[in-house]
């Protein structure tokens, strides 16, 4: 980990050696970070870095979302082996979702118990025990509302823009001879988000500046 300017900072790996989730959950996590709140990233030496004690508030919130799990059924021979409908009736889903979740799987999703090779696809099978712990782990994310977690970690949609705004500002404070693309493309590189959202904000910032 690295210390600037009073603050924690936390590679990937230093993340998994804090947090004891595996690189693959981090790595969703980071992945679905528009529908989940996932802090933004800095680049330091190349790497991105996240904030230790704003990734541990929001991670808290994240693990802490109210959740409804009304829909599973716990019935059952928990070892036994369920082809993807089996799965769905179980999580109370559409069996299109576990279709979803084979090309594009949440944090913790089991891997499967077997496989059987179809003509035109690989059918999953995965036991019942893997499925009732796996909505049981909060990092899952199912059975939220909405895909946003709740908690002090999450910034609102006004509070982001107020923070992406100052950043903005001391970004042109910093490098005021540059054009406003390269700004926007150092913050991109620090913080995420598109090269266009950031020339908008340093657009708003410039204008705000000469008021």
């Amino acid at each position: 980990m690295k210390t600037i300017e009073g603050r924690t900072w936390a590679s990937r790996e230093d993340l998994i050696a804090h947090s004891g989730r595996s690189r693959d959950t981090l790595s969703k996590l980071w992945r679905d970070r528009r529908t989940n709140g996932h802090p933004e990233a800095r680049a330091i030496d190349g790497v991105m870095h996240w904030d230790v004690q704003v990734w541990d508030e929001w991670f808290a919130g994240h693990c802490e979302r109210p959740r409804d799990l009304s829909g599973v059924d716990r019935s059952g021979d928990p070892d036994e082996p369920l082809p993807p409908a089996g799965q769905a009736r179980v999580l109370g889903v559409d069996p299109a979702r576990i279709t979803q979740y084979g090309k594009k799987p949440p944090p913790e999703w089991p891997a499967p118990v077997r496989t059987e090779q179809l003509t035109t696809r690989t059918r999953e099978y995965r036991t019942r025990a893997q499925l009732w712990a796996w909505v049981d782990n909060p990092v899952s994310g199912f059975g939220t509302k909405g895909g946003r977690p709740t908690g002090p970690g999450v910034k609102t949609g006004e509070a982001k823009a107020a923070t992406r705004l100052r950043l903005a500002t001391e970004a042109l404070a910093a490098m005021p001879d540059r054009k406003a693309g390269e700004v926007a493309a150092v913050l991109v590189e620090r913080h995420g988000q598109s090269v266009d959202t950031w020339k908008r904000v340093i657009t708003q910032a410039r204008k705000q500046t000469q008021q």
